[in-house]
């Protein structure tokens, strides 16, 4: 079985994306492994802090080595938005396959200092775990927004720069790249999404030289996703899409059957209907 740097390599080079879906229960993680072995992609899983705090670090990597190994198929955790380095360890110690930390808030000498010691525990661990770097501010909430959040709107006239970008990949050693390029955390509830920077995304990519990552993809355009694909992203994050649809599942179940008590009677109809959407964007990001 391919790895996943050997995954995300060659997505980089046929030009085509992998899926990151975060779960938070073990319906999510079926209706993502489902679509995605049904369509025979590679995918990866992710779970961020309040994630790993709710399922269990090492019990979210349990169950996805769990499904790798009975299947005999490359699907693949992430530990998603780390905000120390204790934090990074922790996932690598684990057994995560790759780990993020976000430093976007931080000022940018700041971000490398901490992102280059992540990047040399993971080499020091014996085993190949790939490190992302973030640079560059786009929210931290994963869920339905009435508006961009105003701390989001003002770091959004202040995309990622080439040059930062370059300089952070070079300083950092990092397997993979995370900019602000018009993306948010979070999905519009009445609007369409901001539209991505597609020439800043190429601009980058030629600029770091590394796989880039799209974070806070829900509710972007098909047509954006195609065009920053082609530009250079290789991962393309999903969570607040996956996230409303186990709402409403969950939602329309209770309202038909009112005194249901039964746990997997209530929450089984959520995992055809988040297949269903990852199913959709694992189609696009694939071509």
């Amino acid at each position: 079985m391919k790895t996943l740097r050997e995954v995300i390599n060659e997505a980089a080079t046929k030009r085509v994306a992998i899926g990151h879906f975060n779960i938070s229960n073990l319906e999510t993680l079926w209706a993502i492994f489902n679509s995605a072995k049904s369509l025979d992609v590679p995918v990866i899983i992710g779970v961020s802090e309040g994630e790993r705090g709710f399922i269990g670090t090492k019990q979210a990597a349990a169950l996805v080595k769990s499904v790798r190994d009975e299947y005999n198929y490359p699907i693949f955790i992430n530990a998603d938005h780390c905000f120390s380095f204790e934090k990074v360890k922790e996932a690598i110690d684990a057994g995560y396959d790759s780990a993020i930390f976000d430093g976007a808030q931080k000022t940018l000498d700041e971000n490398i200092l901490i992102t280059k010691k992540c990047v040399e525990y993971a080499r020091a661990s014996g085993r190949d775990v790939l490190v992302e770097g973030e640079l560059g501010y786009i929210g931290t909430s994963s869920k339905l927004l009435d508006k961009i959040p105003d701390d989001v709107l003002k770091a959004q006239q202040s995309l990622t720069s080439p040059e930062d970008a370059a300089r952070f990949v070079k300083e950092t050693g990092v397997d993979l790249f995370a900019p602000s390029v018009g993306n948010i955390h979070g999905m519009l509830a009445n609007a369409p999404e901001p539209r991505l920077n597609i020439e800043l995304v190429a601009k980058i990519k030629e600029a770091t030289g590394v796989p880039l990552v799209l974070h806070g993809g829900s509710g972007n355009s098909d047509e954006d996703f195609s065009a920053a694909i082609k530009a250079g992203i290789s991962v393309v994050h999903i969570n607040t899409e996956l996230r409303v649809a186990w709402r409403r599942s969950i939602d329309e179940t209770l309202s038909k059957n009112p005194t249901e008590t039964t746990p997997y009677k209530i929450a089984g109809a959520t995992v055809s209907a988040i297949s269903e959407v990852v199913s959709k964007r694992l189609k696009l990001f694939s071509a």
